[in-house]
C-alpha cells in the first residue's frame, strides 16, 4: 500500500508560488523556477529591458498577450529624453504585436489600470519592473517589483528565479473611523514596523476590518506594502474580489487562501478603532503621527492622484472635502485621476466642477509629480502633502523640499486651510 506524503500547511503566497513551478508545496528560504502571467514595464524601465531582450539575441517575447508596457511616467512626454523612452517603448510594442500596450487617451497609471482592464486576476504571478507591482496583492495575486535584467529575462522565457518569501500576518480588527482609508492603515503599519519591518517578506493582510474595505482601498494598501520592505503584499480573495473581478477579467482564474495551521514568521494585530488619519512625516514613509498629534506645518501644494490614491473612491472622498470651498491663496492643488475611466467617471459625476471651482489644477493620467519628474514638481524650501507613496529626500523635487504622504481627504483639507489639517475642519456635506 503506498502511503502518500500530506503536504505541510501553506500561506497564500506559498500555494501561488508552488502551483507557478510546478511544485506540490515550497517552503520559505526556497529557490524556483515559475512562471510568470503578467511581465509588466514602464517608459523609465522598459527600455532597459527591451535592451537586454535585444543583446540576448531574443527575437521574440514568450507571449504578446502577457507582456504589458505602460509609458506612465513621463506621459504626456514631457521633453526630448522622455519622448525618446517613450518611442523606444511605442516601437517594441508595435514590433512585437503586443496586445496590452498603452498610451495617448488609452494611458493610465499602471497600477490602476491592469486591475481595471482585468489583465491581473487572482492567483496570477506578477512581475513588473515598478517596486509599486505588489498593489496587485489586493486581487489575491502574488505580484512582486522586479529589476529591468529580470523584466527582460521574463519577457524571453515566461519564467524568473524566486527565493520564496516568509509571511507577515497583519490582522486588523475593530470598527474603522470616519476618514480613515486603506491608506491610513498601511501608513499605521509601517509607523509600527519601520520601513525596513517586512524586509523581503509577503505581508498578509486580513481580518475583519480588511473585509470591510472596498477594493479601491485595498489596492491602496497593498501598494505600500514595499515601503515596509516587503517582498509583496496580498489579501485572500472574498465576495468583493470576485465581484470587482468577474466583470473584468480577460481570463480564467483560481483562487488561493492560506491554510489553518500555516507558518507566519509572525503575527501582528491593530485595533481600528484606535487608528486615526496618519500623516508621514519627512523623509521616510514611518514617521507616521495620528492627525491629532501633527501642530501647525503649513504647506505650498497638494497631490491627488497616483498608483496609490488616484482611483474613483479618492476622486469621491475630494469633492466631498472640497466641495463648496476654495483652495487657501498661494496654494498649488493638483488633481490625476490614475485612468481614463476614473478620469470620465470623476466628470460625469460632477467632481470636475468642484475641483474646478475650488482652484485645483486636473491632470490626465500621470505618474509625473510622485517621483518629481512633471506636472507639481517643488523647489527649493516648499512643503507639499501628497496622497503618493513615498517622502524621500528630494522625491517631488529639490532636495530641500518636504513631502507629507497622507490620504486624499486629508489632503484636501490641508489644500483649504494651507496648512496639514483634519477634514473635519472643513467638510460640509459629507
Amino acid at each position: 500500500m503506498t502511503i502518500r506524503k500530506k503536504t505541510r500547511p501553506m500561506t497564500i503566497t506559498e500555494k501561488i508560488l508552488a502551483a507557478h513551478a510546478g511544485l506540490k508545496e515550497v517552503s520559505p528560504g526556497e529557490l524556483i523556477n515559475a512562471k510568470v502571467d503578467i511581465a509588466l514595464g514602464n517608459d523609465i524601465t522598459a527600455p532597459i529591458a527591451i535592451s537586454e531582450f535585444r543583446k540576448a539575441g531574443a527575437k521574440k517575447v514568450f507571449d504578446r498577450e502577457k507582456v504589458v508596457l505602460v509609458p506612465d511616467h513621463f506621459t504626456p512626454n514631457k521633453d526630448i529624453k522622455a519622448a525618446a523612452q517613450c518611442k523606444i517603448v511605442r516601437e517594441f510594442a508595435v514590433e512585437q504585436r503586443l496586445t496590452h500596450y498603452f498610451e495617448g487617451g488609452d494611458i493610465g497609471i499602471e497600477h490602476a489600470l491592469l486591475p481595471e482592464k482585468g489583465i491581473v486576476a487572482p492567483g496570477d504571478l506578477v512581475i513588473g519592473a515598478d517596486s509599486h507591482t505588489c498593489t496587485y496583492g489586493a486581487l489575491g495575486a502574488f505580484s512582486t517589483g522586479v529589476g529591468s535584467t529580470d523584466l527582460a529575462a521574463a519577457m524571453i522565457t515566461g519564467k524568473l528565479w524566486f527565493k520564496v518569501p516568509e509571511s507577515m500576518k497583519f490582522v486588523y480588527y475593530g470598527k474603522i473611523n470616519r476618514w480613515v482609508s486603506g491608506k491610513d492603515l498601511i501608513l499605521y503599519t509601517i509607523g509600527d514596523i519601520g520601513v525596513d519591518g517586512a524586509l523581503y517578506k509577503a505581508m498578509e493582510f486580513t481580518g475583519e476590518a480588511i473585509k470591510k474595505l472596498s477594493m479601491d482601498s485595498r489596492f491602496s494598501l497593498c501598494n505600500m506594502a514595499i515601503e515596509a520592505g516587503g517582498k509583496s503584499g496580498i489579501m485572500e480573495p472574498d465576495g468583493a474580489t470576485l465581484k470587482y473581478v468577474k466583470k473584468r477579467a480577460e481570463r480564467k482564474f483560481k483562487l488561493y487562501f492560506s491554510d489553518s495551521g500555516a507558518a507566519y514568521e509572525s503575527v501582528r494585530e491593530y485595533d481600528c478603532s484606535k487608528i486615526e488619519p496618519q500623516v508621514a512625516f519627512p523623509h521616510l514613509p514611518e514617521n507616521t503621527r495620528n492627525i491629532s498629534d501633527v501642530g501647525n506645518v503649513p504647506i505650498d501644494q497638494v497631490v491627488i492622484g497616483s498608483c496609490t490614491n488616484g482611483r474613483i473612491e479618492d476622486m469621491e472622498v475630494s469633492a466631498k472635502v472640497l466641495k463648496k470651498n476654495r483652495v487657501a491663496k498661494n496654494m498649488r492643488l493638483i488633481i490625476i485621476p490614475a485612468t481614463p475611466a476614473v478620469y470620465s467617471e470623476a466628470m460625469a459625476r460632477g467632481y470636475f466642477d468642484i475641483f474646478l471651482k475650488a482652484g485645483a489644477v486636473i491632470s490626465p493620467p500621470t505618474c509625473g509629480p510622485c517621483l518629481g519628474g512633471h506636472m507639481g514638481v517643488l523647489g527649493p524650501g516648499e512643503r507639499a502633502v501628497s496622497t503618493t507613496n513615498r517622502n524621500f529626500v528630494g522625491r517631488m523635487g529639490d532636495v530641500t523640499s518636504e513631502v507629507y504622504l497622507a490620504n486624499p481627504a486629508v489632503a484636501a483639507a490641508s489644500a483649504i486651510k494651507g496648512r496639514i489639517a483634519h477634514p473635519d475642519e472643513v467638510a460640509r456635506s459629507y
